[in-house]
């Protein structure tokens, strides 16, 4: 008997031929946020104010007024995020089949923690298509460098600016050669810490979002995947005019 798509997925997933990673980081006021020198702007990390608990302002209900950047723990950041991308995709535009896709993971974990200013080369990305094959078409390439055990401590994430992250090359082949939707890290940005060095200054921001691809930051668990076949569930706050948004990323493999 002929069975849909749709059916054996939610069979596989409940009885546990499927497995659901989440690969967001808990959001609270303790997040590590992106911290920019003087005289450039920085966002806000999380903040809540009481409207009601249970009390004579609401009875039987509880509910807070958040503050919280757009890019702020784990989170998506859209074309218009970047002036290369700027008469790109708002959050709320981009097309939700954009947001499913096949993952590729790239280990560089062992890499980075033997130096953290690592940075992932057009050979390296080279050398696992060798292995692996292409990088998925309407999918995403993941970089996995252990970052995500430091996010429980602003000073340990951020590093004092030294984090791994792409070369210009690699920058430059995953916007305009590989057929992917975009780049997701465990760091506090897309770009390695040293990228406001490079020449252009952060690569990936400027040729990713000039592009109309996407970039997703602070993610966790990435060691619980494959190299390949697992598929990825972004999802961002459909926010209009939005440069980006935290978000609940999900892997199925």
């Amino acid at each position: 008997m002929d069975t849909d798509p749709i059916s054996d997925l939610a069979a596989a997933l409940a009885g546990g031929g499927v497995r659901i990673v989440d690969l967001t980081q808990p959001l609270s006021e303790g997040t590590p946020v992106l911290q920019l020198p003087p005289p450039f702007a920085n966002t806000p990390g999380l903040t809540r104010e009481l409207i009601s608990e249970y009390d004579d302002k609401g009875p039987a209900w509880a509910w807070y007024t958040l503050t919280v950047g757009e890019h702020v723990g784990t989170h998506f950041d859209a074309p218009i995020h970047w002036i290369t991308g700027r008469d790109g995709e708002d959050v709320a535009s981009v097309p939700p089949e954009r947001l499913i896709g096949p993952a590729a993971v790239i280990d560089k974990s062992a890499e980075s923690a033997a130096d953290p200013d690592y940075l992932l080369t057009l050979a390296d990305i080279k050398a696992f298509e060798a292995e692996h094959g292409a990088l998925p078409a309407g999918g995403w390439l993941l970089l996995r460098t252990g970052w995500d055990a430091r996010a429980h401590d602003q000073d340990e994430f951020l590093n004092g600016g030294r984090t791994p992250g792409p070369d210009v090359e690699a920058a430059r082949y995953l916007a305009e050669e590989a057929q992917i939707v975009g780049v997701g890290v465990e760091t506090v940005g897309t770009d390695a810490g040293a990228a406001h060095s490079f020449d252009p200054p952060f690569p990936v921001h400027n040729f990713l979002l000039g592009a109309g691809k996407y970039g997703l930051t602070q993610l966790a668990n990435l060691a619980q995947l494959p190299p390949t076949g697992a598929l990825i569930v972004v999802a961002p706050l459909k926010l209009v005019r939005g440069t980006g948004s935290p978000s609940r990323v999900f892997a199925l493999t």
